[in-house]
């Protein structure tokens, strides 16, 4: 039975959907003033597996991510570039969808956008208002009232005297507690704004997100997720609003990725040691990338470093190789050999795809040891491409993948192509000199030849 960590309990609990065969999973998406880094990446990544196996197991999933297009960082971003939000917005969005396919991260089944959801937001936070959760300070902005709510603090269990130090929203001289915090901000002059019974403004952080979800899963739903960052003020402030709006428990299970971290720091652009995940790949290819993010547990800190992914590359070279001459024989039994069964223990204790992705070395291992024309390793590349492809990897050609690196330069592969063809004519021809140049020059192209009883074969270095 598959088991998650819940954030909220601080332990594993059984999976149990509240609609048998259904699950409604949300995520707290990017608020998008600039390019997506690696830390957005590492947490999408995770969610994305989560999703993916949920599915393998037969649930129907409705996965929900969404995006923040409006707050102080975006319009202060636009006002530098000289242009309007949307237009910031509507690029950083375009970039985002690139960035997340190059990933091959699955398309939210609901993408919902702050600024599609003012009406939503506003009755949120109307209700608070009617059930005195809410006040309206001096300052024309609505705020929680965070002493209402006894609960609070139950999410991140820390004590509410530690809590203040780490409130994103900035403190006003009108607030009747330090913890409270803003639902709805007054606008200032010639910023964008929406109508509201409180007057011109736009919404807080944190409603957002309860009004959004409450909209497309319901007051009550089943996985809420995160990176680890967004626990306290973020989600519990979003348990707060939800539980005292609706009357509810909000959420069964919490769940948090955790952060990439560079020199034992977290990765994030308000800290200014991020790498934008665009930058990144420019030098690796796309599906190295993932192995990487994917290569420890996904509650647990990630070190980014060029070792770290040049490991990724070699290790998912090796899955590749093991299928490399053999036809995958995709009509293939998942279940044979008893492979599926360690993976799904692995990935039923709260996703461990560490030991999940041994499993496909282990297919590997008994793959390699296999004719390549015989049926047993048909069937083994079938469950091995079978099971990587839960996870989201192994979905490529294998030449494609050696040579991914100039995959789409059709006349740099004609090239290579021809030269190899060169090669071989000189070594039939035992012109030795003759082919040691063409090798010579292949390695300039940065070229790695690999010699086997099925002849000649190529990638990028």
């Amino acid at each position: 039975m598959l088991q998650i960590y819940n954030t909220l309990r601080k332990e594993k609990q059984p999976f149990t959907p509240i609609n048998p065969n259904e699950v409604g999973i949300y995520v707290c998406g990017i608020t998008v003033y600039d390019l997506s880094h690696m830390g957005h990446a590492r947490t999408y990544l995770s969610f994305d597996i989560v999703v993916r196996y949920l599915r393998h197991l037969g649930y129907k999933v409705n996965y929900v991510r969404n995006i923040t297009d409006i707050d102080d960082k975006i319009i202060q971003r636009a006002h530098e570039n000289n242009e309007t939000p949307a237009q910031l917005t509507e690029r950083t969005i375009g970039h985002m969808h690139e960035d997340f396919a190059a990933l091959n991260l699955l398309v939210p089944d609901i993408e919902p956008r702050v600024t599609g959801h003012m009406p939503e937001i506003i009755d949120v936070i109307q209700r608070l208002m009617d059930k005195q959760y809410a006040y309206q300070a001096e300052s024309g902005d609505i705020l929680f009232k965070v002493s209402a709510f006894k609960e609070y603090g139950k999410l991140s269990k820390q004590d509410l005297s530690q809590l203040v130090s780490g409130i994103r929203v900035q403190t006003s001289n009108d607030k009747q507690d330090p913890l409270d915090f803003v639902l709805w901000k007054t606008a200032k002059e010639g910023e964008v704004s929406w109508e509201s019974p409180w007057g011109a403004g736009r919404p807080g952080w944190h409603i957002e997100c309860s009004a959004m979800n409450h909209k497309h899963l319901g007051a009550h739903f089943d996985i809420h997720g995160g990176g680890s960052d967004l626990i306290f003020p973020h989600h519990e402030n979003e348990v707060a609003q939800s539980c005292c709006a609706f009357d509810t428990q909000y959420v069964n299970t919490w769940m948090h990725a955790g952060m990439v971290q560079i020199d034992d720091v977290k990765m994030s652009k308000s800290l200014g040691n991020f790498f934008t995940l665009r930058e990144v790949l420019k030098k690796h290819d796309p599906e190295t990338l993932r192995f990487f993010l994917m290569s420890a547990h996904y509650r647990s800190q990630l070190s980014y470093s060029q070792d770290n992914i040049d490991q990724a590359r070699a290790s998912l070279e090796r899955l590749y190789n093991a299928l490399r001459s053999v036809e995958a024989n995709m009509e293939v039994d998942i279940a044979k050999g008893g492979y599926l069964g360690k993976f799904e223990a692995a990935m039923n204790d709260d996703f461990n795809m560490p030991i999940a992705i041994s499993v496909l070395f282990d297919v590997a291992k008994d793959l390699n040891k296999q004719e390549t024309s015989s049926q047993e390793a048909k069937d083994l590349a079938g469950v091995l491409k079978k099971l990587g492809n839960i996870l989201g990897v192994l979905e490529n050609d294998p030449e494609s993948f050696f040579q991914g690196a100039v995959n789409g330069d059709d006349e740099f592969t004609q090239q290579v192509e021809d030269l190899i063809a060169k090669r071989v004519q000189a070594r039939a021809d035992k012109n030795w000199a003759a082919a040691d140049a063409v090798r010579d020059e292949l390695v300039k192209l940065g070229v790695v030849l690999e010699e086997s009883k099925e002849g000649t074969k190529w990638r990028k270095a």
